[in-house]
């Protein structure tokens, strides 16, 4: 417990040290982000080159998602038991490693596997990074630095897109869209060599164990729900696949059934059951799922309706998409700095309502203008669809956990990461049926266009109705976040000083 405390005090590391490590440990993350949306402008690219399905390209996404839902919890656990420094340094290495292979891989299948193993390794990697930010600096200065961090998230959703799209229009030596991993080496080269010299160990004091078993089950069952769903289109919906489906749901009662047993035996399970006694984080776990399902359908359904259905460039489509990203970044600095203070609960609702507005606007004009559709055109669903994300996205993990007891406030927060991951894992699996099935088979060159246009807009029809069902479970939310309602005066003697606890 000794090196521990050191490491937490302000005079532990030397101050240049300690900004070198922060600057190591935001790039990570900064390369994680950006990971996640340049594949998707890339889509496109890798279905013509590499000669992809459609349950390929929806595995190279959702592939990516579920291994970094089901490892997340465990590569935080992971950080606190072995040491912080060392699970990110395995993390960024090994997310360089399959980096590499995603760029260099010789075939879908391939490149599948390679993203899996890459979303494996951002699961160890990426936990680490705040609580390595919460043993490096002392608490009075961790608000400058998380303000930095959402900087960095801000810059990473606007500069994705933007950096995929221009390497895949640059086919850099005729590598058409594989630089978009390649270009991961260097950074995560001198990431790992940078993060052994200046990062500084530490562990927790008293970390929890690991629960394989429950992770094997999470995992087990969202591949038995995923891969029906995925590969069903393509092979005729048959039996089989109905009944993995059904599978899935016993596995996931199973699931429940041991982490029970397991949080009595030992007090250590994957999944917190007691935290869903609490409604508001059961009904936050809710709108996370959800709006994670909606995520991933929206985001690779947009792309191929730029790219395949109106013919754009991968440059056009990305440059589209900027008013979006400015939009979220703008209304979430908002959000969290001025209206959920005043508004709470209903600043959240609103962001549910005015997304649903922008995708049905987008909806609109979609069907309005068919396939003569401009940029310009799409600017203004896109920015009111933004705006609403915004809203949401920056304070809702706050208004989850208000109520969480603070004990669990580390699993809490794990475990709503990890549901928003698997919900976007479920989204792109989604994308089969409500994309993918209104597209027809074997389609004549002028049909492309029209075709995809419709299942673009069908796919919006499904994004509106997930956007009304957040808007109604958002009411279980608490009308303010903790932090704010404990503003008010108490006639209780303050408690004594504590560190505050890390919130991943």
């Amino acid at each position: 417990m000794g090196p521990y405390l050191r490491c937490m005090t302000p005079n532990a590391t030397p101050d240049r040290a300690r900004w070198f490590a922060l600057a190591i440990v935001m790039t990570a993350a900064f390369m994680d982000l950006v990971d996640v949306t340049i594949v998707n402008i890339a889509i496109p690219s890798i279905q013509r080159t590499a000669d992809a399905s459609v349950s390929q390209i929806q595995w190279i996404t959702a592939g990516y998602a579920l291994a970094f839902a089901a490892g997340l919890i465990t590569g935080g656990r992971l950080g606190d038991i072995h040491g912080r420094k060392r699970l990110f340094l395995i993390g960024v290495g090994g997310f360089t490693l399959a980096s590499a292979l995603c760029g260099f891989a010789v075939n879908p299948e391939m490149l599948v596997a390679s993203r899996i193993l890459q979303g494996g390794m951002a699961a160890m990697m990426v936990p680490q990074v705040l609580s390595i930010v919460h043993a490096t600096f002392p608490a009075h200065e961790r608000g400058k630095v998380f303000g930095l961090f959402g900087a960095i998230v801000g810059l990473g959703a606007v500069s994705g897109p933007l950096l995929g799209a221009l390497l895949t229009e640059w086919d850099l030596f005729g590598l058409a869209w594989r630089p978009i991993f390649l270009i991961n080496l260097p950074v995560g080269v001198l990431a790992w060599l940078l993060g052994r010299r200046f990062i500084t160990e530490s562990k927790a004091p008293r970390a929890l164990g690991l629960d394989l078993v429950g992770v094997a089950l999470v995992s087990l069952g969202l591949l038995m729900l995923l891969y029906p769903l995925t590969r069903g289109r393509e092979l005729g919906w048959p039996l089989w696949g109905y009944g993995c489906m059904a599978g899935a749901l016993a596995v996931f009662v199973a699931l429940v059934s041991y982490e029970k047993r397991k949080a009595v035996r030992d007090g250590s399970p994957l999944i917190e059951l007691s935290l869903f006694r609490v409604k508001s984080f059961a009904a936050g776990i809710a709108v996370q799922t959800v709006f994670g399902v909606a995520l991933g359908i929206f985001f690779l359904v947009w792309t191929l309706y730029m790219q395949i259905g109106l013919g754009w460039s991968p440059l056009r489509a990305g440059l589209t998409g900027v008013p979006f990203s400015l939009a979220v970044s703008t209304a979430a600095g908002v959000s969290v700095q001025q209206l959920v203070p005043r508004f709470g609960r209903k600043v959240l609702r609103a962001g549910a309502l005015i997304m649903g507005v922008g995708v049905l606007l987008y909806l609109w004009e979609a069907h309005r203008y068919g396939l003569a559709i401009a940029s310009w055109q799409m600017a203004l669903p896109l920015v009111v669809m933004g705006a609403g994300m915004g809203l949401i996205v920056a304070p809702l993990t706050d208004a989850v956990l208000s109520e969480v007891p603070r004990e669990h406030a580390g699993s809490a927060s794990g475990l709503i990461n990890t549901v928003q991951q698997m919900g976007n894992a479920l989204g792109l699996g989604l994308v089969s049926v409500v994309f993918f099935g209104e597209i027809g088979d074997r389609l004549a060159p002028a049909q492309v266009g029209p075709a995809f246009v419709h299942a673009f807009q069908h796919a919006l029809w499904w994004v509106a109705g997930i956007m009304g069902g957040i808007f109604l479970l958002m009411s279980a939310l608490p009308k303010r976040p903790a932090r704010h309602a404990e503003e008010a005066p108490e006639a209780e003697a303050p408690a004594p000083e504590m560190e505050p606890e890390l919130v991943l």
